[in-house]
C-alpha cells in the first residue's frame, strides 16, 4: 500500500500534469483538425494552440491563465482497501500541487455572504482554493485510480443543466442539445470547444455524468451519437477563436445514465474550452495511464 507521503506527492504531480500537458489523443485530434481545416486563420489558431501546449509541457507551465478548480475522481476496486489517511493525503497533495503549478489565486475570503459578494477579497495562497467534492466510484478492477480534472471558469458560464421534454424521440433531445451547444460555443471565445454531456434522472446525477464523460474522454474513440452532435455544431462555421472554419468543436463526449419513466430527460452540458479536458490519471499499479 502507498504511504501517505507518496499519495500526497503523486497527487501534487498529477495536478501539475493535468494543468500543463496535452494527452497524446488530444494532440492527435488537433493534428486531424489541422489536416481538415481550410480556413487559413483557423489553421493558424490550431497551430498556435499546439505550439503553446508543447511549451507548457516542456516548461511545466499552466496551459491557461485560468488554472482552474481541482475536481477529483477516485476509482477503487471492490477488493482494495484505501490505506488510512488516504483522502487527507490527497487533499494535502492538491494543496501542494496548486503551489507547485502555481495556481492562480482565486479563493474568496469571508463568511457566506462575503464570499458571494467577494467584498472581503482573495487569498494570496493558491492552495487556499478548495477542491470540488470528491467523486468516488467502485470498479471491478483491483486498483486505486486517481484522476484530477482542472475546470476553468469560462466554460461554466456557458454550460447548462435543464430538462428536455423528449416526446419519445431521440431526435428531439439531440436537436435541443445541439442548440444548447451552438449557443454556448458562440459565446465562449476560446475555441475550438470540446462538449461534455450527461443525461440523468436528477440535476445532480446529470452534472456528475457530464463530469464522468470528461474523465473518460478519448478523442480517438467516438460513438455515432457523439459524432452526430459534433458535426451538427460544426455546421455553425464559428471556428477557432470565432474566426470561421470547420473546427468549432473538436469532439463531443456523452454519458447517459439510468433513466426513469418521465416525460423529461435531465441534461447537463459543459462547453469545454480549447484546452479541455485538463486531466491526468495515476493508477497505483501502473503509474500514469
Amino acid at each position: 500500500m502507498p504511504s501517505t507521503e507518496e499519495i500526497s506527492k503523486i497527487t501534487a504531480e498529477t495536478l501539475v500534469k493535468a494543468s500543463t500537458s496535452f494527452a497524446p489523443d488530444q494532440v492527435c485530434i488537433y493534428e486531424e483538425a489541422l489536416r481538415n481545416e481550410q480556413n487559413p486563420q483557423a489553421k493558424w489558431v490550431l497551430e498556435q494552440i499546439l505550439a503553446g501546449a508543447r511549451v507548457a509541457e516542456q516548461k511545466k507551465l499552466p496551459l491557461c491563465d485560468d488554472t482552474g478548480i481541482p475536481h477529483v475522481f477516485l476509482e477503487v476496486g471492490e477488493k482494495v482497501a484505501l490505506p488510512p489517511g488516504f483522502l487527507k493525503a490527497v487533499s494535502e497533495g492538491l494543496a501542494a500541487g496548486l503551489r507547485m503549478l502555481p495556481g492562480r489565486p482565486m479563493a474568496v475570503k469571508g463568511c457566506d455572504e462575503e464570499r458571494i459578494t467577494q467584498e472581503a477579497g482573495l487569498f494570496d495562497d493558491p492552495a487556499a482554493l478548495q477542491p470540488a467534492p470528491f467523486q468516488i466510484r467502485a470498479t471491478e478492477e483491483d486498483v486505486i485510480r486517481l484522476t484530477i480534472l482542472m475546470l476553468g471558469g469560462g466554460p461554466e458560464i456557458r454550460g447548462k443543466t435543464l430538462r428536455i421534454f423528449h416526446k419519445h424521440s431521440l431526435d428531439i433531445v439531440v436537436d435541443e442539445m445541439v442548440a444548447w451547444a451552438t449557443e454556448g460555443v458562440s459565446q465562449l471565445g476560446c475555441l475550438p470547444a470540446v462538449l461534455f454531456f450527461g443525461v440523468g434522472r436528477t440535476n445532480l446525477e446529470a452534472a456528475s455524468l457530464a463530469l464522468e464523460a470528461m474523465k473518460d474522454a478519448c478523442f480517438t474513440r467516438q460513438s455515432l451519437l457523439e459524432e452526430r452532435i459534433t458535426k451538427e455544431v460544426n455546421k455553425s462555421g464559428i471556428g477557432p477563436l470565432g474566426l470561421g472554419g470547420k473546427s468549432t468543436v473538436l469532439a463531443t463526449f456523452l454519458k447517459i445514465g439510468p433513466q426513469r419513466a418521465s416525460g423529461v430527460r435531465i441534461v447537463s452540458l459543459r462547453v469545454g474550452c480549447c484546452f479541455d479536458p485538463r486531466r491526468a490519471s495515476y493508477e497505483w499499479s501502473k503509474g500514469y495511464v
